[in-house]
């Protein structure tokens, strides 16, 4: 238990902060633009991502085994959408406004490439503590960053921050902002606020350009160009899925053998 300590810690930051998955890795965009109309929608969205993030992170570690490898992106997607409808169905019926409010982007949850990314590059690869902590950091760094971007949203566009009246009612609502082009608007200036605190870091000789995938050495350090991790987040890794798993194949039985 203490061993694992350091590296749950070290998953909840990188989630939060150094691979939030909206403004570092610019993952799950669908949500994130659609339904951050206000804060207490995007805050919603987020908290309901980060329970199918850490709950099917702990079956697909606890599974990881048993899986076969060539058959266990549909598993994931089956555990992954198990939890989602249990999910939808729990919001139905005690959260109804939430539910109506975030509509078809509940069940589109199950396709949400941030979800199958943490199953794929961390979750089938690591044990269950450091998976869930993985699925809660980038929970909740996906939650902080729909919140954020849900809160200007709803000041600049209402007047308002989590249904209630911030700006006095001489202040004229910009309604654009609670329409679909604000969402690029404030995004975009918040992904700006995030490099220049990336460039300050390395004005100050900190190294901020590694995007860490949940594996070991990151992906900069990656020797296996069919890598299924790096392939998601490196788009110019080259080698197929095909060889990736003969690689990882290969490397068990020399690692059994030795």
């Amino acid at each position: 238990m203490a061993e694992n300590k350091p590296s749950c810690m070290e998953r909840l930051y990188n989630g939060l902060l150094k691979e939030n998955p909206t403004f570092v890795l610019t993952l799950g965009m669908c949500p994130t633009l659609a339904v951050t109309t206000s804060a207490i929608n995007g805050l919603g969205m987020g908290l309901t991502t980060m329970v199918v993030l850490a709950l099917s992170n702990v079956f697909i570690s606890l599974l990881r085994k048993v899986i076969p490898d060539k058959v266990r992106i549909p598993a994931f997607i089956v555990i992954i959408a198990s939890f989602v409808t249990l999910l939808e169905l729990v919001l139905e019926a005690y959260l109804p406004s939430l539910y109506d409010a975030l509509g078809i982007y509940i069940p589109l949850i199950v396709v949400n490439c941030i979800i199958l990314g943490r199953a794929e590059s961390y979750a089938s690869k690591n044990s269950v503590l450091p998976s869930l902590f993985d699925g809660i950091g980038m929970g909740l760094g996906f939650s902080f960053a729909l919140t954020c971007i849900g809160l200007v949203r709803e000041i600049l566009g209402s007047g308002k921050a989590f249904g209630f009246t911030v700006i006095p009612s001489a202040f004229e609502p910009i309604s654009i902002f609670v329409m679909a082009p604000g969402a690029f608007f404030v995004l975009a200036v918040l992904t700006a606020v995030q490099n220049k605190i990336k460039l300050a870091g390395e004005a100050k000789g900190k190294d901020m350009s590694k995007i860490g995938s949940g594996c070991p050495g990151g992906c900069d350090s990656c020797s296996i160009e069919g890598c299924v991790s790096r392939k998601f987040y490196d788009p110019s890794a080259t080698g197929s899925v095909e060889e990736a798993a003969i690689r990882r194949e290969e490397a068990a039985k020399g690692g059994e053998e030795a």
